[in-house]
């Protein structure tokens, strides 16, 4: 086999394994080197990068920047993985389309008690109860440590090895997609870790004098680079049988204008090529702050073409509805119009004054596109992570509320997304972690994140220390309480929400044209889709709502009527409650079988 890499910032360059003697590799155009060897799966190897004589770092073995398995973590020596070795059973999944779909965001090592791909197999019947549809993993590229967020990863092409590494990986994909389920891999591209990033040992990977919220901008006008993104992005979609992307935070990709085709263009022409190549539906979801619908529009009409893009401002509206607080970037949305308007157009900022920005951010969406291309999330692992004490809903809502907020979600126009945990109100929370090896870099992770909130008026008492394992530990989802109580009841309505959602094309209509809003009281609105709509009470009074003779009540959690289902008449909402209400079906659904279980 021929081995390549792109290190045109080295004179030399050797080809080093164990018990073996290096081999050269010879120059070639643009920076490459190359040479022929012969390597099986496990071999270990690594670069050496110019003269060193044996006696410093400078013959120190590098690894591999297109690495598929790191056994002994990221600074040491990578191992050979062929792809080809794993018999797959997935050969008629066609994948499964965005449209329709339920996607559920989870975090390997905190998922389940072991925190592994395979354990995470293990909890692939409950999410197809469920009614998920799309799993997104966070990042599981190679990090330093053995847990991490996965934000700070710095071999991209690698899985965490704590994981399981890139047999386990294929696995879960494998399974999944014998369980019906489509798997969204959320990938990096917009920065690198802060521990075992050797790139720039090798070549112009980061650009000087540029920086991200994260660390240094990725260099992406050099072609060797961009290279390197799109070729990660093929293989987890080809090799690894991934059904498709969420790219985290593009906002952040800084290429010149020099460029003839965005990256990210760039990318989407790639990633449809492929699709027609493996006849398999391929799906790529863009994160982003711009509020730009250049994200979601067409490349023939002057857009990325990415499918879907997360939508912030429907997670602020929500949330400042269902917990009333404002400070910070939730001001703006203290607005009782912010509700309907991102529930009609996506954006709440659409070319409107930012307060929080301090200028005027975002565009209109334009009419016509569908909906799904939306994810809308009442939680997720930034808006729960990046708070002080990484506390859920669930830890200051009553489970009223958190009813709501499912309702509100599981109705959504857009594509909902569920943070693990979320469907039976987890209690544990969900904290910012690291486990940095480097007490130096431990320390000044600590001292960041306390005078980050310190900055914003947090007590920081409530900060724990990301790199104490106890903040890992205390994040790890307790599935014993999905079993029972207020907890197994709310699961028992994500489920029933999840099934309205497949029986009841009103609810996954793309066309936004039917997806409107009023605010009618303080606390009240009604959120229409199409001929069915949501009526959220979150007042201090009962609201009588009126269900018309063609009508029929979907779904409610009012405890005004003493629990019984209302069989003719209005249905009274009583404070903090919600009701679904629909065409009449023929035979008319029972009311019964509708009626939302409360909470005692």
């Amino acid at each position: 086999m021929t081995i390549e890499v792109w290190a045109p910032r080295a004179a030399r360059v050797r080809l080093r394994r164990p018990g073996q003697a290096d081999v050269e590799l010879d120059a070639k155009d643009a920076g490459w080197w190359a040479t022929s060897v012969a390597l099986e799966s496990g071999d270990e190897y690594g670069f050496v990068l110019g003269d060193g004589d044996g006696d410093g770092d400078g013959d120190t073995a590098r690894p591999d920047p297109r690495s598929r398995r790191q056994p002994r973590g990221v600074h040491e020596l990578s191992a050979w993985d062929d792809p080809t070795d794993f018999a797959w059973t997935d050969g008629e999944w066609a994948g499964r389309a965005l449209a329709s779909g339920l996607i559920y965001e989870l975090h390997l090592g905190t998922f389940t008690p072991e925190g592994t791909l395979d354990a995470a197999i293990g909890k692939l019947p409950h999410l197809v109860e469920l009614g998920v549809t799309h799993v997104e993993l966070l990042p599981v590229n190679g990090f330093n440590g053995t847990h991490n967020w996965g934000y700070d990863g710095v071999l991209w092409y690698t899985v965490q090895e704590d994981y399981g590494g890139p047999a386990a990986y294929r696995r879960f994909v494998d399974a999944a997609h014998a369980a019906g389920i489509a798997v969204i891999q959320d990938v990096v591209y917009n920065h690198l870790g802060p521990s075992g990033n050797y790139l720039p040992e090798y070549g112009p990977y980061l650009r000087d004098g540029q920086h991200t919220t994260w660390g240094a901008s990725v260099n992406l006008d050099e072609r060797a680079v961009r290279d390197y993104i799109v070729d990660n992005a093929l293989m987890w979609l080809r090799d690894y049988h991934v059904d498709g992307l969420r790219l985290d935070a593009v906002h952040a990709l800084h290429e010149s204008g020099e460029q003839p085709v965005h990256i990210l263009a760039e990318l989407t022409e790639r990633v449809d090529a492929l699709e027609a190549e493996l006849g398999r539906t391929l799906t790529l979801i863009a994160e982003s702050d711009l509020n730009d619908p250049i994200m979601i529009t067409a490349r023939e009409d002057g857009g990325y073409g990415i499918d879907a893009q997360w939508v912030d401002d429907w997670h602020h509206a929500v949330h400042v509805a269902l917990t009333g607080e404002t400070a910070g970037y939730y001001a703006d949305f203290a607005d009782p119009q912010a509700l309907p308007k991102t529930w009609h157009g996506g954006f709440y900022h659409d070319g409107t004054w930012s307060s929080f920005r301090g200028k005027n951010w975002g565009a209109p969406v334009p009419a016509g596109g569908p909906s799904w291309r939306f994810i809308e999330f009442a939680q997720d692992h930034d808006q729960i992570g990046n708070r002080a004490a990484g506390d859920r809903l669930s830890q200051s809502l009553s489970v009223a509320r958190l009813q709501i907020a499912a309702v509100l979600t599981m109705t959504a126009p857009g594509t909902p997304m569920l943070f693990m945990g979320e469907e039976w109100g987890a209690s544990t929370p969900w904290q910012f972690f690291t486990s940095h090896p480097e007490p130096e870099l431990a320390e000044a992770t600590r001292k960041g994140r306390t005078a980050e909130f310190a900055a914003m008026g947090w007590d920081e008492s409530l900060v724990p220390d990301p790199n104490d394992p106890a903040t890992f530990e205390r994040s790890k989802l307790d599935w014993a309480e999905a079993t029972s109580g207020d907890h197994r009841r709310l699961l028992q309505g994500y489920r029933m929400l999840a099934r309205l959602r497949r029986e009841r094309p009103e609810l996954t209509d793309p066309d936004r044209a039917g997806h409107t809003g009023e605010h009618v009281a303080p606390g009240r609105w009604v959120l229409h889709r199409g001929a069915a709509a949501v009526y959220v009470n979150l007042s201090e009074t009962d609201w009588a709502v009126e269900v018309g003779d063609d009508q029929e009540i979907w779904l409610a959690t009012t405890t005004a009527h003493d629990g019984a289902p209302v069989e003719e008449g209005p249905v009274t909402l009583s404070p903090d409650s919600v009701a679904v209400i629909g065409p009449r079906l023929t035979p008319p659904m029972s009311r019964g079988h509708a009626e939302y279980v409360q909470a005692e």
